[in-house]
């Protein structure tokens, strides 16, 4: 046992509770040590305190207040073993062994994370390995972590990322077999439509032919019997003969145009359908955004109207399955966000705001430079992307609520939604996000700030920020 001090210690603080660590967690959220002297304290009462608790990683070193480093238990005790030691260190200051025994001290900020402080613990040299880093709390404040707690926390870290990583696969997994069973239902359900369809539109050319012909057989008998018989003219003034004439060119014509509709929709279903492709081909992306809308068009009923300015675009290669599953995303939060606005209106002043997706497409030469430092996947299915010749650019505006400044930046992240439970699975954007990036393109979000002083930003339809996605895809060579 170690000789008792005239001079009283000051007593050893509890270390601070650990708190449930996240990916996000920092060196606050650690057990942190507390424990600090001054140099000019003699050796014997840091002793005792290593001594009365065998857990103190070793003393944070002040010297009139101000923090000059740190001494281990280690290096203490090492010292201290040595020949004379006792007699030199512990009744002597603790500068005197702080003069032998300092070394590198590894300082960070309690904001800093337990992932980044555990790769700089680790990357010292070996015979700093087992020192405790400072923490610095607060500007006049430090305290000593450590090491084993910091790689043990960052253990935890990183099991938490793999369990979050293995999360994210499942779901993504689950998503894209949804996507890819829509598509075969979408597939199969187009190809039964497309049968009958071509049917109807097939036979309304010969059925304008033949309705023509017949008027004209009738007009015919008409010139050359002048006065029909009495039952003849009561059929004939039955059947409203005059109205049936100038009316059967008029119902074949719109029944020419239904079935022109149809075959148009099927085919914009049969496109949407190839969810499952998984090799990158030239696409239309005006047909594939046109066949996303029509996916949607039973929610665009319902008030939102849609304002497509397309502009002069190359076929792009891609999956063009995933692209759909892109449009179909960020037109569908929009139509969201805007019928929100739209359902909470008065109905008597909904005509007062039109909810309104732009959909604008153009070929631009170069990269935007505000794109320029999102980095992308890389991907060698579709080599063309390494070095795009040039870019498409597909932007989807509303002017609903838009997005607010703060979760701006985690709109991306899986499993982040703003939708109350059971309506949104925080998968749609980080799904979006992956697919464009897979392509060697960008996704880029605008959202302007809020008008000042707005007290609710759902009162004011007509002042309403807006939100714009941009979708940057590369275009090849050729």
């Amino acid at each position: 046992m170690l000789a008792t001090s005239p001079n009283p210690i000051a007593p050893i603080p509890v270390p601070s509770p650990m708190t449930a660590l996240n990916l996000e967690s920092t060196l606050n959220d650690l057990r942190l040590s507390e424990f600090a002297m001054d140099l000019s304290q003699p050796g014997i009462e840091l002793a005792q305190a290593l001594e009365a608790d065998p857990l103190l990683p070793g003393a944070v070193l002040l010297d009139r207040g101000q923090f000059v480093g740190l001494l281990s238990r280690r290096r203490f005790f090492r010292h201290l073993s040595r020949q004379y030691g006792p007699e030199l260190f512990l009744h002597r200051p603790l500068r005197v062994m702080y003069q032998y025994a300092h070394g590198s001290v590894l300082v960070f900020e309690g904001d800093t994370s337990v992932m980044q402080a555990g790769r700089s613990a680790l990357e010292r040299s070996p015979d700093l390995l087992y020192e405790p880093v400072a923490v610095r709390v607060a500007p006049d404040r430090h305290s000593l972590l450590d090491v084993h707690q910091l790689l043990v926390a960052q253990s935890q870290i990183h099991e938490l990322a793999m369990q979050r990583i293995q999360e994210q696969t499942r779901a993504q997994a689950i998503q894209s077999e949804k996507m890819a069973s829509l598509g075969r239902m979408v597939a199969g359900i187009s190809h039964e439509i497309k049968n009958p369809v071509n049917f109807i539109a097939g036979n309304v050319t010969y059925l304008t032919q033949y309705a023509r012909d017949l008027i004209e057989l009738a007009m015919a008998y008409e010139a050359i019997v002048p006065e029909p018989p009495p039952p003849i003219e009561q059929l004939r003034s039955t059947m409203e003969f005059e109205f049936v004439r100038q009316d059967l060119p008029k119902l074949i014509d719109s029944m020419a145009i239904g079935a022109e509709k149809l075959k148009k929709t099927v085919a914009g279903l049969q496109n949407f359908s190839h969810v499952g492709s998984e090799t990158f081909k030239p696409a239309d992306l005006h047909g594939c955004i046109d066949s996303t809308l029509i996916v949607l068009s039973n929610r665009l009923r319902e008030g939102v109207a849609v304002v497509r300015d397309y502009g002069e675009l190359p076929a792009v290669p891609c999956l063009s399955g995933q692209l759909s599953q892109v449009f179909m995303n960020l037109l569908a939060n929009a139509i969201d966000a805007l019928l929100e606005v739209y359902h909470q209106q008065p109905v008597r002043e909904r005509h007062l705001w039109q909810p309104t997706i732009t959909i604008q497409t153009q070929q631009q030469a170069t990269l935007s430079p505000a794109l320029s430092d999102i980095p992308t996947l890389p991907i060698e299915a579709n080599p063309l992307a390494i070095e795009p010749h040039s870019w498409a650019v597909v932007a989807i505006a509303d002017n609903g609520p838009g997005i607010p400044e703060a979760i701006q930046t985690k709109i991306f992240d899986t499993f982040f939604t703003t939708k109350p439970i059971g309506e949104g699975t925080g998968l749609g954007l980080a799904i979006t996000h992956e697919i464009v990036m897979r392509h060697g393109g960008r996704l880029r979000l605008q959202s302007p700030r809020w008008p000042e002083g707005h007290p609710d930003r759902l009162q004011d339809p007509l002042n309403l920020p807006g939100t714009i996605f941009e979708v940057w895809l590369p275009l090849p060579q050729d």
